[in-house]
């Protein structure tokens, strides 16, 4: 069974959640049968090409959404199932989730992803921008 390292990797949940950090996004990963935290970085860009077709991995990810009068940070946990995971892999993947959420607790919006084209900044953004709040941008969409 599927174990997780809760204080390592709640540790880096909490890089991207503190403001006082410049760090915007965590990856948690698989070692063995354990998942602990991966990489981490400021650049949305540099997450993306972690997103490669032979891997599964969660990314906690920091976007700042909004516009000219309110500017507001919204948390995405992204479950990223690369299109040459194996089928027994991309199963066990949804029930390993349950342990992530044990320690990403706070997100606006959760996403399923292994196409790369759903990885797009704008995407993720918009569906965010969906998932709450006042939008004053609707004036002029």
């Amino acid at each position: 069974a599927t174990k997780i390292d809760k204080e390592a990797c709640r540790e880096a949940y909490n890089l991207v959640r503190d403001d006082g950090t410049e760090v915007n996004w965590v990856t948690f990963k698989y070692n063995g049968s354990t998942i602990v935290p991966g990489d981490q970085g400021v650049d949305y860009e540099t997450f993306k090409r972690k997103c490669t077709d032979d891997v599964r991995l969660f990314g906690f990810v920091r976007f700042t959404t909004g516009d000219a009068m309110s500017k507001r940070v919204k948390f995405a946990l992204i479950t990223w199932i690369g299109e040459d995971v194996s089928g027994l892999q991309r199963a066990k993947t949804g029930t390993d989730k349950t342990l992530v959420k044990e320690v990403v607790q706070n997100f606006a919006k959760e996403f399923v992803i292994s196409d790369h084209k759903e990885l797009d900044e704008d995407y993720i953004k918009n569906e965010l921008k969906k998932a709450g709040g006042a939008n004053y941008d609707a004036q002029t969409e």
